[in-house]
């Protein structure tokens, strides 16, 4: 029979950056138990239904199945989200977005709209902290929309979820807040072969104008939603920081930004509502 310790070891085996995270997260999905457990207990031995089910899910893995989707779950902020193979796992670069949009001088009960909110990490991570604040969430993938709505319900989590193309199906009104996190890599791309965005759908995480098309269409139409003094934050790729600001500057954007991931990288772009011209 394997041991915890034993088990550990497969992390040698796989080509992954984070290959000794993903076994310790198999084995705790396995074992129903956490990581501290795994360290207190090391010397404790898998039975033989948990050593199979360890060693069907590690194959998984080694054939670069994401863990999320192993075990249907990623944590993001302080939630554990449900994923499937609808929409993006939520990445902890993104909590960068959320950090942000909590800091800001946002009214009590502001108005807030996610656009293209897959699992609703940012939406969800948002109403758990601000629970006055009211939240809209959209997605073009009705499968994504279920998939957020399940979080929200485990959660117990109040926001609104619209079946919407970006604006399309917003009615007229003002926004406090508006984030995403849409899709901005460009077709073609190497990294879209590597790594877990193998198993994600193309069209969250492609887009035209190398991958700036999305971001531009949401610059140009969020200045009609947003509250004067609102703000729009946007996720792009590392590389992408320079492109997405002239986007928001050109469009009118104030107080235009950037904001550094984990790893330091210029992640975030932000801005707030563009002045409204009056005759």
């Amino acid at each position: 029979m394997l041991s915890i310790r034993d088990a550990l070891t497969y992390a040698n085996q796989l080509s992954s950056d984070s290959a000794r995270l993903d076994v310790e997260l198999l084995l705790c999905h396995v074992l129903k138990q956490n990581r501290t457990w795994l360290f207190t207990w090391p010397e404790k031995t898998l039975n033989a239904e948990q050593e199979t089910r360890f060693l069907q899910l590690f194959a998984r893995r080694a054939a670069g199945e994401p863990v999320a989707h192993i075990t249907g779950l990623r944590d993001f902020w302080s939630l554990t989200l449900k994923v499937n193979n609808s929409t993006l796992i939520p990445r902890p670069d993104t909590e960068t977005l959320v950090e942000w949009a909590l800091a800001l001088p946002l009214p009590t009960h502001a108005n807030v709209l996610d656009l293209g909110t897959g699992t609703g990490a940012i939406a969800l991570a948002l109403a758990s902290e601000r629970p006055g604040w009211s939240i809209t969430a959209t997605d073009i993938s009705a499968d994504a929309l279920a998939l957020a709505q399940d979080n929200a319900r485990t959660h117990q989590l109040d926001v609104t979820f619209i079946e919407s193309n970006w604006f399309a199906a917003i009615a007229p009104q003002r926004f406090d807040l508006i984030v995403s996190n849409p899709p901005y890599i460009p077709a073609g791309d190497p990294h879209l072969q590597q790594g877990d965005v193998r198993h994600e759908p193309l069209s969250a995480l492609v887009a035209d104008d190398h991958g700036l098309g999305d971001i531009a269409r949401i610059c140009q139409r969020a200045g009609d939603y947003l509250a004067p003094g609102g703000w729009l934050g946007l996720e792009h790729g590392f590389d992408q920081a320079a492109g997405v600001q002239d986007i928001l500057v050109g469009a009118g954007y104030r107080e235009v930004h950037n904001l550094v991931d984990l790893a330091g990288q210029p992640r975030i772009s932000v801005g707030q509502s563009p002045e409204k011209v009056t005759s």
